[in-house]
C-alpha cells in the first residue's frame, strides 16, 4: 500500500465532501496509508473551531482522528509556509511517501521544489487517479470536485477546471 503524507489544506477539500457516497475519504484510507504530522491535527482543530463549512469539513477529519497515522515531524525554520506545510514536508521527505496531498494552490511551486523523491497530488488529481484505477466512477468525480469547489470558492480556479478534464 502507497503511502501518503497529507496537508491540512487537502485534508478539509475532501472533508468538504465527506458525507457523498462513495466518501473520498474512505476511498483515500482504503486505497493508501496516510500519514499526516500533529502540525497538521492541530491545524484541523484550529479549523474545526470556526461554524462554517471549512470547519465542519475539518471536523469530519477529525472524526476519523483514529485512522490517521499521526507522527511528529520535525519544522525546517527557513521553510516560508506554514507549520502544517511544513512539517507535513518534512514528513513526506523523511518517509519516502510515494504522495504529498496538499491544495495551496497559490504555493504548489514552492511545495514541490521542497518534495526530494515525493510526487506532489493535490485532491482534484487526486480524483483523477481515483477514476483511473476504477475507485470512483468520473460523475462521482466531477460531483465532488463541484462540492469541494463550492466550499473553497475553486469557480474561478484555472488549475481545478483543467484538472477536471483529466477525469476522462
Amino acid at each position: 500500500m502507497a503511502r501518503v503524507v497529507a496537508d491540512t489544506s487537502a485534508l478539509v477539500s475532501l472533508g468538504t465532501v465527506a458525507d457523498h457516497d462513495p466518501s473520498p475519504l474512505d476511498c483515500l484510507y482504503r486505497e493508501y496509508e496516510l500519514l499526516v504530522p500533529r502540525a497538521v491535527v492541530s491545524e484541523l482543530e484550529d479549523v474545526a473551531s470556526y461554524a462554517d463549512a471549512q470547519g465542519q469539513a475539518a471536523e469530519a477529519v477529525l472524526d476519523r482522528r483514529d485512522e490517521l497515522d499521526v507522527r511528529q515531524s520535525e519544522l525546517d525554520a527557513d521553510f516560508p509556509l506554514d507549520d502544517g506545510e511544513n512539517a507535513a514536508v518534512t514528513l513526506a521527505n523523511d518517509t519516502d511517501a510515494a504522495m504529498f496531498l496538499c491544495d495551496e494552490f497559490n504555493r504548489l511551486g514552492l511545495v514541490h521544489a521542497s518534495l526530494i523523491d515525493t510526487r506532489l497530488v493535490t485532491t482534484p488529481k487526486l480524483l483523477a487517479v481515483f477514476v483511473r484505477n476504477g475507485v470512483l466512477t468520473e460523475t462521482d468525480a466531477a460531483t465532488l470536485l463541484d462540492g469541494m469547489s463550492d466550499a473553497r470558492s475553486w469557480a474561478n480556479n484555472s488549475y481545478v477546471r483543467r484538472a477536471r478534464e483529466t477525469f476522462r
